[in-house]
């Protein structure tokens, strides 16, 4: 299967550069993996201009056969600049593990040593092989947060930075020894280096006249907080959901606490109801909920007092309404099928959903180096300097299935 060709940026020794990673993609029954470069030498650039000026005239690197390359030389300058979900800043490993190791810590070393992986694939780094595949806790980074809590996870985490102390130099200077940069016609950098400044000119108006717009918005909406009804609901800091699956609507309840989901539900397992009338007559009754974690938000007395003297109401926003049915169907069909709107609520919910059960599956599935998080991140944050993923997607569409029967099991019919 073809994947993409992506902008990549590497931040080393020698400073930031710029280069072009073809994924993993199967060709002829075999599996490649490559980079930019020929030979010995990865080809790296100090911006997308110098970069974009290479691939419109080079005949000779090791990307001419990928089954995508007869897109990218005709790419403009933007489209080669590297988002943030491509961006690896090796030099500031060590800063990273001297943090605590949440999920965000964890998650941007996973890509890091992803790509460093990839790397040390690709031009046969041995010495970069060596140093990772000496201690378990690199290749245990892509697992969340789960492998470094308690005492064992904190002997992991001291054993990891401890490695990056003793021998991340020797990571450093077997890349940075790869890099070399090309010569690129001068006439044709001259054309790349204009259009580079154009867009970020154009850019950095477009920001300045929407914090202008957003500045104006937000004072607008503070004159008229104050005249908008709050609702029940929104008074007890707490939402009616409505999830619709492939064969049933459901009715639960969720809220956030520090920023946190908390569910209907206990133990990852979330209550769901047939009708709001069903939601309401249980949370009335008290029995079946008893034991349920929104029971520890303070205004849960509010909801349980006024189910019990028949007044409550179960109203639904747009914004609270789930629809998993036929993303599936639209992925494998391609980026152009997929409604933004729905993919980005049904992401929320199952990401929600994942975080309040303590599982981190859902996050590695959808990191950026991921084909569905690749999938995913470009149709919800679509970005004119970003490579469009290719067909087909089966494997994204088999990936999103599995995360959404994952949600599904999480789902108890009270």
């Amino acid at each position: 299967m073809a994947q993409d060709i992506i902008p990549i940026e590497l931040g080393l020794p020698q400073g930031d550069v710029v280069t072009l990673w073809a994924p993993r993609w199967r060709e002829d029954g075999e599996e490649w993996e490559a980079f930019l470069g020929d030979e010995e030498d990865l080809y790296a650039f100090p911006d997308a201009a110098h970069l974009a000026a290479f691939v419109r005239t080079s005949e000779q690197h090791d990307l001419l056969d990928h089954p995508a390359w007869e897109v990218v030389p005709a790419l403009n300058v933007p489209e080669l600049i590297p988002d943030d979900d491509h961006t690896y800043d090796l030099v500031g490993v060590p800063e990273l593990v001297a943090e605590k190791p949440d999920q965000w810590t964890l998650g941007e070393l996973a890509e890091i040593i992803g790509i460093v992986r990839s790397l040390a694939d690709v031009c046969e780094l041995d010495d970069v092989h060596e140093v990772l595949d000496a201690h378990e806790s690199f290749s245990l980074l892509d697992q969340g947060t789960l492998p470094f809590s308690g005492r064992d996870g904190e002997r992991l985490w001291a054993d990891l930075s401890q490695a990056v102390s003793e021998k991340w130099d020797i990571v450093l200077d077997a890349i940075d020894g790869l890099v070399t940069a090309p010569d690129v016609d001068e006439k044709v950098l001259e054309q790349t280096a204009e259009e580079l400044a154009t867009f970020l000119a154009e850019s950095a108006e477009a920001e300045a006249a929407a914090a202008e717009g957003l500045e104006d918005v937000d004072d607008d909406e503070d004159e008229d907080e104050d005249d908008e009804p709050v609702g029940f609901w929104g008074e007890v800091g707490i939402d009616p959901i409505k999830i619709i699956t492939s064969g049933a609507e459901y009715y639960t309840l969720r809220c956030y606490l520090d920023d946190k989901p908390i569910f209907l539900g206990s133990e990852g397992e979330i209550d769901v109801f047939s009708s709001e009338k069903a939601l309401i007559r249980a949370i009335a009754d008290g029995k079946e909920l008893a034991d349920n974690d929104l029971a520890q938000v303070s205004t849960w007395d509010e909801v349980t007092t006024k189910a019990t003297a028949g007044e409550l109401e179960i109203d639904v926003d747009a914004e609270n309404t789930y629809v998993l049915n036929g993303i599936a169907d639209d992925i494998a069909e391609g980026p152009e099928s997929i409604d933004p709107t729905q993919l980005e609520l049904a992401v929320e919910l199952i990401t929600d959903a994942a975080e309040w059960a303590e599982d981190d599956s859902v996050d590695t599935a959808l990191a950026a180096n991921e084909s569905l998080g690749w999938l995913v991140s470009f149709v919800l944050r679509p970005d004119p300097t970003r490579l469009e993923p290719s067909a087909p997607f089966d494997a994204e569409q088999s990936e999103w299935r599995k995360l959404v029967e994952t949600f599904e099991n999480r789902l108890t019919v009270v």
